[in-house]
């Protein structure tokens, strides 16, 4: 485990899957990640990569080679090495290999910088193309935060808070975990979801080009509560596991096969491309008070 920390925040991660584990605000002793129990979900904040989600019948096609990969890929599952590390950041890094290679044809550097400033953690994804062809690849957050975040509140007193009024439905997620055509109407000129257990009762809720930087956890209880910050993410989950105390904001480049989905990678809707030499970089802050 790893620690990072200022005079605001002390944050850990771990090199297995280069996933955050801890942000405690040293102003008021809080603890804002999910505790992990496996009960009901047994990670903290997975990363996303090479793709975001599940793929149609979990394979894909590239340059007439059928290949296997799981859902939301293999780097959570990888052990990362470390780089950099300073007081308050870190650099870890996965490198193509041959087990890679066995499921996901390219080489790549792929590397997340974790940074804390102030009362705020900035997390980027860095992907090179060290290869000969372009990189075809998908990158994702799926950090957990704790609700009820504060003792004496319950998981009805927290909201979602949008930084802008958003008009936007939610696509449906088949029972194989594939993108439904159709949406279903969720948000109407409002910038605001209240929490409860039964608004993932039928899987994540996925959003595609929402118009806000931000989405917040606050409460009716008190002024504490965080905020992730994001940009150029052009799709968004949010999730919890059944009647666990916690809740997922999300933000992908990249999400799951459509349920027409063709199966050829380099067709798959939000996949990114990167030309070989070149680097792709995308970040995302959480702010917590």
């Amino acid at each position: 485990m790893f620690e990072i920390s200022n005079e605001k925040i002390s944050v850990h991660i771990s090199a297995a899957g280069a996933e955050l584990q801890s942000i405690v605000s040293k102003e008021n002793g809080l603890e804002y990640m999910w505790s992990g129990d496996p009960a009901y979900w047994g990670k903290k904040s997975p990363v996303l990569f090479p793709i975001v989600g599940g793929l149609k019948n979990g394979s894909y096609k590239h340059q007439g080679i059928t290949y296997q990969l799981g859902r939301h890929g293999f780097a959570r599952e990888r052990e990362f090495t470390v780089r950099s590390h300073s007081s308050n950041s870190i650099r870890f890094s996965l490198v193509s290999d041959e087990t890679t290679k066995e499921v996901y044809p390219f080489d790549f550097i792929f590397s997340i910088d974790y940074t804390v400033s102030e009362n705020s953690l900035t997390v980027k994804y860095n992907v090179e193309n060290i290869g000969d062809e372009t990189l075809l690849f998908s990158v994702g957050a799926h950090p957990a935060f704790k609700v009820p975040l504060v003792d004496g509140t319950v998981y009805e007193d927290y909201a979602l808070e949008f930084s802008a009024q958003e008009t936007a439905g939610i696509y449906p997620l088949s029972a194989e975990g594939l993108i439904e055509k159709h949406t279903e109407p969720l948000l109407n000129n409002s910038n605001r979801i209240p929490l409860t257990k039964a608004l993932f009762a039928k899987d994540a809720l996925v959003f595609k080009e929402l118009q806000s930087n931000y989405i917040g956890i606050i409460n009716t209880k008190n002024v504490n509560g965080l905020k992730l910050h994001y940009s150029d993410f052009p799709f968004m989950g949010i999730w919890a596991a059944k009647n666990a105390d916690f809740v997922c904001i999300e933000p992908w480049c990249g999400i799951a096969d459509s349920v027409d989905a063709a199966g050829e990678l380099a067709e798959k809707e939000g996949i990114n491309k990167l030309s070989p030499g070149n680097i792709f970089e995308r970040a995302w802050t959480v702010e917590v008070f």
